[in-house]
């Protein structure tokens, strides 16, 4: 029988947000996006953590999505991308958790997705932080972004305790795409958007049934 720990999972890391919106994301605080729909990539840069039990630390798991409407009304239209280097243990977790499966808030996350079209293994390059760098899944998605510095002293702008916090009281970085791009017509997704919104903030989420 399995333990309420090798059911759960506890997840840490950071999530970054890329999308068509204008900056900064509305989506991000509840609102309706920008020309009332949304094209973005989520990745969740997981530093440490495990689901049902295995080691998922390093990893990275990435939704693009088509969102139709309000984020928090649901019916995203989605891609999973798993990072490569995971194994077929470590990528079953991640989309056991991810998916739902497990339960908790990342079940509800999971409520979002309308159409989850295809599961992608992928090479992942994350190099991130405070909403500066860039983001590759080989062949299907590139970005680069950097920090809206809207103070005199240079500090990046941040909000905090948005509807995507999962870190009470963690800042999310806001930032501004250099490029965007989404090259998956396979999937129909498929677009492009320069100068628009990038987002970064720490992520935790954990459940034990």
């Amino acid at each position: 029988m399995n333990t309420a720990t090798e059911q759960g999972y506890r997840l840490e890391g950071t999530m970054l947000e890329i999308c068509s919106c204008a900056v900064s994301c509305p989506c991000f605080i509840g609102e309706d996006p920008d020309g009332n729909e949304c094209f973005g990539v989520i990745a969740f840069n997981l530093e440490q953590g495990e689901a049902r039990g295995v080691d998922v630390s390093g990893l990275t798991l990435v939704n693009v999505a088509h969102i139709p409407g309000n984020a928090l009304a649901g019916e995203w239209r989605s891609v999973l991308l798993v990072d490569k280097q995971a194994s077929d243990v470590q990528c079953d977790a991640l989309l056991d958790a991810f998916g739902g499966k497990l339960g908790g808030p990342l079940a509800d996350l999971a409520s979002l997705v309308g159409e989850l079209v295809a599961v992608e293994r992928v090479p992942i390059l994350h190099e991130a932080h405070q909403a500066e760098g860039r983001f590759l899944a080989e062949g299907m998605v590139e970005a680069e972004f950097g920090p809206i510095q809207s103070s005199p002293d240079g500090t990046t702008a941040t909000l905090h305790d948005s509807a995507f916090t999962t870190v009470k009281g963690a800042p999310a970085y806001l930032g501004k795409s250099r490029r965007y791009r989404v090259n998956m017509p396979q999937h129909d997704m498929s677009w492009s958007f320069d100068g628009h919104n990038a987002i970064q903030t720490a992520w935790k989420m954990e459940h034990r049934p």
